[in-house]
């Protein structure tokens, strides 16, 4: 990704515009993608124009903790992600921005490094705007961070949480930054235990999918609510989405089928009093199956 410099960014322009996606997501048992893993999935804008989804992740800020900030967006050009971050949000949905991912290039080794990590994406993608910090996608600003984090150890996680959530002066009393995370599905998952346990995370994203332990077409029901119970459980202030592929891809046959969602899983993890909703990954893979348009049609979320 290349960066630019940001022109000013309009503080009340932003309260307004978060307070208005904040509102049209509360309670709202919506569909969240992840957008950002291929470029051939579409614009940022056209996955909001489909009308199915709430949320959309922009995945990944996936370098830093080392003095370096930059993400990956497999070959999405920059140009016009701000306008589209802009439209997104202008028709209530939430759009956040997903910190880590696969790769090996980010970490938190020190309170320091979670400090810096903090201070650049308030000034590079939240409500900051330092002069000398890039801003990626100009002056757009995203609703709040996710964090996907599936490499290193706990590090600073919570740390960096306490700090993001302590930008929330800035707001005056409207929706701040808003923080959710996206664990694998065993619990606990130790890479975001110490930051979860902050409270601080609104939602929380468990991926049933890519591990045996918890897809649902290898343990069927009885083993995601194994763990879907622990998790709804240890968070009952968190909103918990059920995460699911989009596709089967080679070497993992993940995707549930509609019957098996609406006559047998969905309905079982409906019953937590914090269920959330359904996050699909991926929006390339959507966009492919037609998957997320048939549980919306279906009224599967």
């Amino acid at each position: 990704m290349a960066f630019r410099r940001p022109s000013c960014v309009l503080l009340g322009a932003l309260l307004a515009v978060s307070f208005l996606a904040a509102t049209a997501a509360a309670g709202d048992h919506g569909l969240t993608v992840f957008w950002g893993r291929n470029k051939d999935e579409g614009s940022l804008g056209e996955a909001c124009d489909t009308g199915i989804y709430s949320t959309i992740i922009i995945s990944f800020y996936s370098v830093f903790g080392h003095g370096r900030y930059w993400g990956d967006l497999s070959g999405h050009p920059l140009y016009g992600i701000g306008a589209d971050i802009k439209h997104c949000r202008g028709k209530g949905i939430v759009v956040l921005l997903s910190i880590g991912g696969g790769g090996t290039q980010y970490s938190l080794p020190s309170s320091q490094s979670a400090a810096d990590v903090a201070d650049n994406l308030w000034n590079a993608h939240l409500g900051g705007g330092r002069r000398g910090v890039f801003r990626p996608f100009g002056d757009a600003v995203v609703d709040g961070i996710d964090f996907f984090i599936d490499q290193g150890g706990p590090d600073h996680y919570d740390e960096l949480a306490r700090r993001l959530s302590g930008y929330n002066r800035h707001y005056r009393g409207a929706p701040g930054v808003r923080l959710t995370a996206t664990p694998r599905c065993v619990y606990p998952d130790w890479h975001v235990q110490r930051a979860l346990d902050t409270g601080l995370f609104e939602r929380i994203h468990v991926r049933f999918y890519g591990d045996d332990q918890c897809s649902y077409n290898h343990v069927y029901k009885d083993g995601v609510m194994a763990q879907w119970s622990k998790w709804t459980a240890r968070y009952p202030r968190s909103k918990v989405y059920i995460g699911l592929a989009a596709a089967n891809v080679p070497g993992r046959n993940d995707k549930v089928g509609l019957g098996s969602m609406q006559y047998d899983l969905m309905p079982s993890v409906k019953q937590a009093a914090n269920y959330g909703g359904v996050m699909l990954w991926d929006r390339y893979y959507d966009k492919q199956t037609g998957y997320g348009r048939e549980l919306y049609n279906g009224g599967i979320n």
